[in-house]
Formats: structure tokens, C-alpha cells, sequence
């Protein structure tokens, strides 16, 4: 369980670090909707 937070919390920071470069926040926003349909359909697949 530990590894799995671990990785979660990974790319949480990741991400918040991706959108700290990205200039325009709908790219950020059309981004994290994507992950999220994808880690989802991953998740229960």
C-alpha cells in the first residue's frame, strides 16, 4: 500500500510541476482531463 501512495503522490507532484511550466491553463486542463479518463479506464480494466 505503501508503494502505491508513493506512486500516486509521484506524479501528483508531477503534474503540479507540469503545470507550473505550461503557459496557457485550458492546455493544463484539456491535460488532466485526459490522464483521468485514461488512469480510470486503466484503473478498472
Amino acid at each position: 500500500m505503501k508503494k502505491i501512495i508513493g506512486f500516486a503522490l509521484f506524479f501528483v507532484s508531477l503534474g503540479m510541476l507540469l503545470m507550473l511550466l505550461l503557459p496557457n491553463t485550458f492546455v493544463g486542463v484539456v491535460i488532466i482531463l485526459v490522464c483521468l479518463l485514461v488512469g480510470y479506464n486503466l484503473f478498472c480494466c
